[in-house]
């Protein structure tokens, strides 16, 4: 698969969370309508390939207002515990209020963290996810090592990441509506010039396909894959946490 598109200078990472509180009021809206839905499938997509097992307990990292969760429990019934960390705040608010609606309070429980420092022991968790957030880490490999290190033996890792179309046309077509219909789209919903600016800058800068599974690799995580979905728009990695490396 072809490398990320470097245009430009990499997006300041630092503090992103502040970023999010500004639109957490607008953000689960502006998801659905500028992915004309598709973010939705695309969460879905995660119960299709958890690894074999009953009553997991997974953690999702920079889990924002836990559409993660909300989905995974929605559509497999492996799962006995969640728990979502963020930084941002007011995301989080956001999510309570949307798991007690969906009547999962019980599994799921969001609480402030940072997933390039997770505060859980070595090993405590089943599986270990993060949907839209990797790009937004000031480290990715350390983040990947954190998601591995608090994986049980023959725990699994799925990421679900933007990426770039490898169809030419589609990918023009992406990039044309990425940089110029999103940002304006994004600025006159949620009144924030700068948020939807950001998320083009972070998908084209950010490594995806082979180049992402090889960071995933160097992690410690074996049996690496990926899976394409709508043409390459998006895609989800996965890596599992074997006895012997």
């Amino acid at each position: 698969m072809i490398n990320a598109v470097k245009t430009g200078k990499q997006p300041e990472r630092t503090q992103v969370w502040q970023m999010f509180n500004r639109i957490a009021g607008r953000y689960d809206l502006l998801n659905h309508l500028l992915s004309f839905g598709r973010d939705i499938h695309w969460r879905k997509k995660v119960a299709d390939i958890l690894m074999d097992g009953d009553n997991l307990s997974v953690l999702d990292l920079a889990t924002g207002t836990g559409d993660q969760l909300i989905y995974l429990l929605q559509n497999t019934n492996k799962i006995k515990q969640a728990i979502g960390t963020d930084l941002a705040l007011e995301m989080l608010d956001i999510g309570r209020k949307k798991i007690r609606k969906s009547g999962l309070e019980t599994i799921i429980k969001l609480e402030e963290g940072d997933a390039e420092n997770i505060v859980y022991n070595d090993e405590t968790f089943d599986l270990t996810t993060i949907a839209f957030g990797i790009r937004n880490v000031t480290n990715v490999s350390r983040t990947l090592s954190e998601m591995y290190r608090v994986l049980k033996i023959g725990g699994r890792s799925i990421i679900l990441e933007f990426s770039l179309p490898e169809n030419s046309l589609m990918r023009r077509f992406y990039l044309f509506y990425f940089r110029y219909i999103l940002p304006l789209a994004g600025r006159l919903i949620s009144g924030d010039s700068y948020a939807y600016r950001y998320l083009n800058q972070t998908v084209e800068t950010f490594p995806y396909g082979q180049d992402f599974c090889e960071l995933i690799g160097a992690a410690g995580f074996k049996n690496v894959g990926s899976v394409s979905l709508t043409f390459g728009i998006a895609t989800m990695y996965y890596g599992d946490k074997l006895r012997f490396n």
